[in-house]
Protein backbone atom coordinates (compact mmCIF):
# COMPACT_ATOMS: atom_id res chain seq x y z
CA UNK A 1 0.00 0.00 0.00
CA UNK A 2 1.02 3.20 -1.01
CA UNK A 3 2.11 5.42 2.25
CA UNK A 4 -0.88 8.78 2.01
CA UNK A 5 2.47 11.25 1.13
CA UNK A 6 3.20 9.16 -1.98
CA UNK A 7 -0.36 9.27 -2.99
CA UNK A 8 -0.48 12.75 -5.12
CA UNK A 9 2.28 10.41 -7.29
CA UNK A 10 -0.34 8.29 -8.42
CA UNK A 11 -3.60 8.44 -10.11
CA UNK A 12 -5.69 6.01 -8.61
CA UNK A 13 -9.06 7.06 -10.90
CA UNK A 14 -6.93 6.26 -13.66
CA UNK A 15 -5.78 2.76 -13.07
CA UNK A 16 -9.47 1.85 -11.94
CA UNK A 17 -10.83 3.68 -15.64
CA UNK A 18 -13.20 5.78 -13.71
CA UNK A 19 -13.68 9.65 -13.99
CA UNK A 20 -12.60 11.83 -10.80
CA UNK A 21 -16.49 12.41 -10.03
CA UNK A 22 -17.29 8.68 -10.33
CA UNK A 23 -19.76 7.41 -7.85
CA UNK A 24 -19.01 4.90 -5.14
CA UNK A 25 -20.94 2.33 -7.46
CA UNK A 26 -19.28 2.74 -10.12
CA UNK A 27 -15.94 2.53 -8.66
CA UNK A 28 -16.82 -0.53 -7.12
CA UNK A 29 -18.10 -1.95 -9.99
CA UNK A 30 -15.20 -0.97 -12.05
CA UNK A 31 -12.66 -2.70 -9.63
CA UNK A 32 -14.25 -5.87 -9.47
CA UNK A 33 -14.40 -6.58 -13.06
CA UNK A 34 -10.37 -5.47 -13.42
CA UNK A 35 -10.00 -7.85 -10.49
CA UNK A 36 -11.84 -10.44 -11.81
CA UNK A 37 -10.10 -9.84 -15.03
CA UNK A 38 -6.51 -10.01 -13.45
CA UNK A 39 -6.98 -12.38 -10.58
CA UNK A 40 -3.50 -14.30 -10.21
CA UNK A 41 -5.96 -17.50 -10.43
CA UNK A 42 -7.48 -16.50 -13.53
CA UNK A 43 -3.89 -15.70 -14.80
CA UNK A 44 -1.62 -18.29 -14.05
CA UNK A 45 2.17 -17.30 -13.77
CA UNK A 46 1.19 -13.58 -16.03
CA UNK A 47 3.41 -11.64 -14.25
CA UNK A 48 1.90 -8.32 -15.79
CA UNK A 49 -1.55 -9.29 -14.76
CA UNK A 50 -0.56 -9.87 -11.18
CA UNK A 51 1.30 -6.26 -11.24
CA UNK A 52 -1.94 -5.01 -12.88
CA UNK A 53 -3.84 -6.93 -9.54
CA UNK A 54 -1.77 -5.11 -6.80
CA UNK A 55 -2.14 -1.70 -8.34
CA UNK A 56 -5.92 -2.17 -8.87
CA UNK A 57 -6.09 -3.31 -5.25
CA UNK A 58 -3.63 -0.21 -4.41
CA UNK A 59 -6.35 2.26 -5.70
CA UNK A 60 -9.80 0.59 -4.75
CA UNK A 61 -8.03 0.49 -1.25
CA UNK A 62 -7.67 4.37 -1.44
CA UNK A 63 -10.48 5.30 -3.62
CA UNK A 64 -13.04 2.47 -2.39
CA UNK A 65 -12.63 4.12 0.77
CA UNK A 66 -14.90 7.60 1.52
CA UNK A 67 -12.49 9.06 3.91
CA UNK A 68 -8.88 7.70 2.12
CA UNK A 69 -10.52 9.25 -0.86
CA UNK A 70 -11.16 12.16 0.37
CA UNK A 71 -7.72 12.97 1.88
CA UNK A 72 -6.79 11.55 -1.63
CA UNK A 73 -8.32 14.19 -3.65
CA UNK A 74 -7.24 16.79 -0.90
CA UNK A 75 -3.48 15.60 -1.16
CA UNK A 76 -3.99 15.38 -5.49
CA UNK A 77 -5.68 19.19 -5.24
CA UNK A 78 -2.50 20.86 -3.25
CA UNK A 79 0.04 18.70 -5.48
CA UNK A 80 -1.45 20.40 -8.89
CA UNK A 81 -1.37 23.39 -7.38
CA UNK A 82 2.39 23.30 -5.97
CA UNK A 83 3.87 21.38 -8.70
CA UNK A 84 2.52 24.66 -11.09
CA UNK A 85 4.63 27.40 -9.06
CA UNK A 86 4.41 29.73 -6.05
CA UNK A 87 3.67 33.18 -5.91
CA UNK A 88 4.93 34.95 -2.61
CA UNK A 89 2.56 37.99 -3.90
CA UNK A 90 3.70 41.75 -4.66
CA UNK A 91 5.26 42.24 -0.98
CA UNK A 92 8.57 40.82 -2.64
CA UNK A 93 10.90 38.28 -1.37
CA UNK A 94 11.30 34.67 -1.56
CA UNK A 95 9.75 31.72 -0.22
CA UNK A 96 11.26 28.25 0.35
CA UNK A 97 8.27 25.57 0.67
CA UNK A 98 8.82 21.81 1.35
CA UNK A 99 5.55 20.16 0.15
CA UNK A 100 6.55 17.58 2.63
CA UNK A 101 5.35 20.60 5.49
CA UNK A 102 2.14 20.51 3.80
CA UNK A 103 1.13 17.32 3.67
CA UNK A 104 2.74 16.18 6.67
CA UNK A 105 0.25 18.46 8.09
CA UNK A 106 -2.40 16.95 6.74
CA UNK A 107 -1.67 13.46 7.25
CA UNK A 108 0.25 13.31 10.01
CA UNK A 109 3.48 12.74 7.95
CA UNK A 110 7.03 14.45 6.45
CA UNK A 111 9.38 16.21 8.17
CA UNK A 112 12.06 18.92 7.15
CA UNK A 113 15.19 20.42 8.63
CA UNK A 114 17.04 17.08 8.09
CA UNK A 115 14.65 15.39 10.90
CA UNK A 116 14.33 11.46 9.38
CA UNK A 117 10.85 9.79 9.41
CA UNK A 118 10.52 6.79 10.31
CA UNK A 119 8.87 4.08 8.23
CA UNK A 120 5.61 2.81 9.66
CA UNK A 121 4.42 -0.62 9.26
CA UNK A 122 1.76 -1.03 6.47
CA UNK A 123 -1.41 -1.75 7.75
CA UNK A 124 -2.76 -5.13 5.69
CA UNK A 125 -4.92 -4.27 2.57
CA UNK A 126 -8.67 -4.63 2.72
CA UNK A 127 -10.21 -7.65 0.67
CA UNK A 128 -12.80 -8.33 -1.21
CA UNK A 129 -14.74 -11.47 -2.66
CA UNK A 130 -17.92 -12.86 -3.68
CA UNK A 131 -19.50 -16.22 -2.25
CA UNK A 132 -23.25 -17.67 -3.46
CA UNK A 133 -25.27 -19.52 -0.53
CA UNK A 134 -28.37 -21.42 -0.92
CA UNK A 135 -31.69 -19.60 0.26
CA UNK A 136 -32.02 -22.25 3.18
CA UNK A 137 -28.23 -20.93 4.16
CA UNK A 138 -29.16 -17.46 3.95
CA UNK A 139 -32.28 -17.60 6.37
CA UNK A 140 -30.81 -19.88 8.64
CA UNK A 141 -27.39 -18.57 8.31
CA UNK A 142 -23.60 -21.30 7.33
CA UNK A 143 -20.09 -21.14 7.83
CA UNK A 144 -18.70 -20.94 4.27
CA UNK A 145 -14.58 -22.03 3.59
CA UNK A 146 -13.33 -19.31 1.73
CA UNK A 147 -9.76 -19.21 -0.66
CA UNK A 148 -8.07 -15.71 -0.45
CA UNK A 149 -5.45 -14.63 -2.92
CA UNK A 150 -3.94 -11.35 -1.45
CA UNK A 151 -0.45 -9.54 -1.66
CA UNK A 152 0.70 -10.04 1.77
CA UNK A 153 4.77 -9.97 3.55
CA UNK A 154 7.20 -12.81 1.94
CA UNK A 155 7.51 -15.25 4.10
CA UNK A 156 11.02 -15.84 3.10
CA UNK A 157 12.68 -12.62 4.14
CA UNK A 158 9.51 -11.82 6.62
CA UNK A 159 8.90 -8.71 4.48
CA UNK A 160 12.04 -6.82 4.38
CA UNK A 161 12.99 -7.63 0.95
CA UNK A 162 16.77 -8.96 2.36
CA UNK A 163 17.63 -12.33 1.47
CA UNK A 164 18.48 -14.15 4.88
CA UNK A 165 20.52 -13.96 6.68
CA UNK A 166 21.16 -10.07 5.25
CA UNK A 167 19.70 -7.31 6.18
CA UNK A 168 18.39 -3.92 4.13
CA UNK A 169 20.47 -1.04 4.99
CA UNK A 170 19.46 2.93 5.58
CA UNK A 171 19.64 4.47 2.23
CA UNK A 172 22.35 6.70 1.75
CA UNK A 173 20.87 8.92 -0.50
CA UNK A 174 17.88 9.92 2.23
CA UNK A 175 19.42 9.41 5.18
CA UNK A 176 16.39 6.61 5.81
CA UNK A 177 13.59 9.57 5.15
CA UNK A 178 12.21 7.54 2.16
CA UNK A 179 11.71 11.53 0.41
CA UNK A 180 14.50 13.91 -1.54
CA UNK A 181 13.99 17.30 -2.20
CA UNK A 182 15.13 18.41 -5.69
CA UNK A 183 14.48 22.09 -7.79
CA UNK A 184 10.85 22.54 -9.24
CA UNK A 185 12.08 25.30 -11.49
CA UNK A 186 10.06 27.56 -8.94
CA UNK A 187 10.72 29.33 -5.68
CA UNK A 188 9.72 26.25 -3.35
CA UNK A 189 11.07 23.01 -3.25
CA UNK A 190 9.19 19.67 -4.36
CA UNK A 191 9.57 16.92 -1.94
CA UNK A 192 9.12 13.19 -3.83
CA UNK A 193 10.19 9.53 -2.77
CA UNK A 194 13.80 8.77 -3.01
CA UNK A 195 14.88 7.49 -6.42
CA UNK A 196 17.04 5.34 -4.36
CA UNK A 197 14.90 3.12 -2.02
CA UNK A 198 11.41 4.19 -3.78
CA UNK A 199 10.17 5.91 -0.55
CA UNK A 200 10.98 2.79 1.74
CA UNK A 201 13.94 4.63 3.65
CA UNK A 202 15.72 1.73 2.89
CA UNK A 203 18.16 -0.45 0.63
CA UNK A 204 18.36 -3.88 0.03
CA UNK A 205 21.58 -4.99 -1.32
CA UNK A 206 20.84 -8.96 -1.11
CA UNK A 207 17.36 -8.86 -2.26
CA UNK A 208 15.28 -11.94 -1.69
CA UNK A 209 15.41 -14.79 -4.43
CA UNK A 210 11.06 -15.12 -3.48
CA UNK A 211 10.12 -11.65 -3.67
CA UNK A 212 12.80 -10.30 -5.58
CA UNK A 213 13.41 -7.18 -2.89
CA UNK A 214 10.07 -6.25 -2.64
CA UNK A 215 9.19 -7.19 0.90
CA UNK A 216 5.89 -8.74 -0.39
CA UNK A 217 4.87 -11.74 -2.43
CA UNK A 218 0.99 -13.26 -3.25
CA UNK A 219 -0.24 -15.73 -1.12
CA UNK A 220 -3.28 -18.16 -0.72
CA UNK A 221 -4.66 -19.31 2.49
CA UNK A 222 -8.28 -20.87 3.54
CA UNK A 223 -10.33 -18.87 6.25
CA UNK A 224 -13.71 -19.87 7.26
CA UNK A 225 -16.18 -17.17 7.48
CA UNK A 226 -19.76 -17.18 9.81
CA UNK A 227 -23.05 -15.95 7.36
CA UNK A 228 -25.38 -14.59 9.80
CA UNK A 229 -28.67 -15.81 9.36
CA UNK A 230 -31.43 -13.62 7.45
CA UNK A 231 -28.48 -12.37 4.75
CA UNK A 232 -30.03 -10.79 1.74
CA UNK A 233 -29.04 -11.14 -1.47
CA UNK A 234 -25.81 -8.46 -2.56
CA UNK A 235 -25.77 -7.78 0.87
CA UNK A 236 -21.95 -6.88 1.55
CA UNK A 237 -20.66 -7.91 5.13
CA UNK A 238 -17.57 -6.63 6.68
CA UNK A 239 -15.24 -9.19 8.76
CA UNK A 240 -12.78 -7.35 10.67
CA UNK A 241 -8.99 -8.27 10.94
CA UNK A 242 -9.70 -10.84 7.48
CA UNK A 243 -7.86 -8.79 4.86
CA UNK A 244 -4.38 -8.98 3.59
CA UNK A 245 -1.56 -8.96 6.86
CA UNK A 246 0.29 -5.62 7.81
CA UNK A 247 4.12 -5.96 7.90
CA UNK A 248 5.98 -5.74 11.19
CA UNK A 249 3.10 -6.42 13.23
CA UNK A 250 1.01 -3.96 11.93
CA UNK A 251 -2.83 -5.19 12.14
CA UNK A 252 -4.51 -7.02 9.04
CA UNK A 253 -7.02 -5.42 6.62
CA UNK A 254 -10.86 -5.94 6.74
CA UNK A 255 -12.31 -8.56 4.56
CA UNK A 256 -15.71 -7.77 2.43
CA UNK A 257 -17.91 -10.56 1.55
CA UNK A 258 -20.41 -10.03 -0.96
CA UNK A 259 -23.42 -12.38 -0.80
CA UNK A 260 -25.56 -13.70 -3.83
CA UNK A 261 -28.19 -15.74 -2.66
CA UNK A 262 -30.11 -18.74 -5.05
CA UNK A 263 -33.86 -18.72 -4.98
CA UNK A 264 -36.03 -21.13 -3.54
CA UNK A 265 -38.43 -23.36 -5.66
CA UNK A 266 -41.18 -23.02 -3.25
CA UNK A 267 -40.13 -20.14 -0.67
CA UNK A 268 -40.00 -16.70 -1.35
CA UNK A 269 -38.77 -13.91 1.06
CA UNK A 270 -40.37 -10.31 2.05
CA UNK A 271 -38.11 -8.84 4.58
CA UNK A 272 -37.75 -11.18 7.36
CA UNK A 273 -40.58 -13.12 6.97
CA UNK A 274 -40.95 -16.18 4.49
CA UNK A 275 -43.76 -16.45 1.95
CA UNK A 276 -45.34 -19.16 0.25
CA UNK A 277 -48.47 -20.53 -1.84
CA UNK A 278 -50.68 -23.78 -0.60
CA UNK A 279 -53.34 -24.84 -2.84
CA UNK A 280 -56.98 -24.96 -0.74
CA UNK A 281 -60.36 -26.98 -2.23
CA UNK A 282 -63.29 -24.53 -3.23
CA UNK A 283 -65.22 -26.15 -0.66
CA UNK A 284 -63.24 -25.05 2.08
CA UNK A 285 -62.56 -21.95 1.30
CA UNK A 286 -66.53 -21.83 1.16
CA UNK A 287 -67.41 -23.70 4.16
CA UNK A 288 -64.45 -23.16 6.28
CA UNK A 289 -61.77 -25.83 6.90
CA UNK A 290 -58.12 -26.27 7.31
CA UNK A 291 -54.64 -26.05 5.20
CA UNK A 292 -51.46 -27.76 6.18
CA UNK A 293 -48.15 -25.60 5.19
CA UNK A 294 -44.95 -26.92 4.82
CA UNK A 295 -42.01 -24.90 6.56
CA UNK A 296 -38.10 -24.30 5.28
CA UNK A 297 -37.10 -26.96 8.13
CA UNK A 298 -39.28 -29.66 6.67
CA UNK A 299 -41.94 -29.99 9.25
CA UNK A 300 -45.77 -28.32 8.36
CA UNK A 301 -47.81 -25.97 10.78
CA UNK A 302 -51.45 -26.20 10.42
CA UNK A 303 -53.69 -22.94 10.21
CA UNK A 304 -57.37 -22.55 10.27
CA UNK A 305 -59.61 -20.86 7.07
CA UNK A 306 -62.72 -19.10 8.01
CA UNK A 307 -65.83 -19.89 5.89
CA UNK A 308 -65.88 -17.50 2.97
CA UNK A 309 -62.02 -17.04 2.34
CA UNK A 310 -61.64 -15.60 -0.84
CA UNK A 311 -58.41 -16.58 -3.20
CA UNK A 312 -55.50 -14.73 -2.54
CA UNK A 313 -55.82 -14.17 1.31
CA UNK A 314 -52.65 -14.56 3.18
CA UNK A 315 -52.15 -15.95 6.80
CA UNK A 316 -49.64 -15.47 9.35
CA UNK A 317 -48.28 -18.32 10.80
CA UNK A 318 -45.67 -16.57 13.61
CA UNK A 319 -41.65 -17.20 13.96
CA UNK A 320 -41.76 -19.25 11.11
CA UNK A 321 -39.57 -17.02 9.37
CA UNK A 322 -36.17 -16.06 8.72
CA UNK A 323 -34.11 -15.18 11.00
CA UNK A 324 -33.42 -11.64 12.41
CA UNK A 325 -30.31 -9.73 13.79
CA UNK A 326 -31.40 -10.02 17.35
CA UNK A 327 -31.53 -14.01 16.82
CA UNK A 328 -35.63 -13.81 16.62
CA UNK A 329 -37.66 -14.91 13.74
CA UNK A 330 -39.80 -13.45 10.98
CA UNK A 331 -43.48 -14.97 10.55
CA UNK A 332 -44.14 -17.65 7.33
CA UNK A 333 -46.90 -16.14 5.49
CA UNK A 334 -49.21 -18.37 3.45
CA UNK A 335 -51.53 -17.63 0.77
CA UNK A 336 -54.50 -19.55 -0.21
CA UNK A 337 -54.96 -20.24 -3.92
CA UNK A 338 -58.28 -22.01 -4.79
CA UNK A 339 -57.91 -25.14 -5.99
CA UNK A 340 -59.44 -26.42 -9.26
CA UNK A 341 -59.80 -30.28 -9.99
CA UNK A 342 -58.67 -31.07 -13.24
CA UNK A 343 -60.89 -35.02 -13.29
CA UNK A 344 -64.19 -35.16 -11.24
CA UNK A 345 -66.27 -38.39 -10.36
CA UNK A 346 -69.55 -38.63 -11.63
CA UNK A 347 -70.52 -37.70 -8.05
CA UNK A 348 -68.45 -34.42 -7.81
CA UNK A 349 -69.44 -33.36 -11.53
CA UNK A 350 -73.16 -33.71 -10.07
CA UNK A 351 -72.82 -31.93 -7.03
CA UNK A 352 -70.73 -28.98 -9.14
CA UNK A 353 -73.86 -28.99 -11.52
CA UNK A 354 -76.42 -28.67 -8.70
CA UNK A 355 -74.57 -25.78 -7.18
CA UNK A 356 -74.27 -23.74 -10.49
CA UNK A 357 -78.29 -24.34 -11.19
CA UNK A 358 -78.75 -23.15 -7.62
CA UNK A 359 -76.48 -20.29 -7.91
CA UNK A 360 -78.12 -19.08 -11.49
CA UNK A 361 -81.80 -19.69 -9.88
CA UNK A 362 -80.94 -17.55 -6.88
CA UNK A 363 -79.47 -14.67 -9.33
CA UNK A 364 -82.61 -14.63 -11.29
CA UNK A 365 -85.39 -13.85 -8.30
Amino acid sequence: MTAPTDWATKDFYAVLGVKKDASADEIKKAYRKLARDNHPDSNPGNAEAEERFKAISEAYGVVGSADKRKQYDEQRTLFGQFKGGFNPGAGGGTADFDLSDILGGIFGGGARGGRRRQPQPRRGADLETEATITFRQAVTGATLPLRLTSDEPCGTCHGTGAKPGSVPKVCAHCQGSGVQTGASGGVFAMTEPCSQCRGRGLVVEHPCEVCSGSGRAPSSRTINVKVPGGVRDGQRIKIRGKGGKGDSGAPAGDLYLVVHVEPDEQFGRKGDDLTVSVSVPFDDLVLGGEVTAPTLEGSTVKLKIPAGTPHGRTFRARAKGSTKKDGSRGDLLVTVEVQVPKDLSDEQRVAVEALRAARLAEAKK
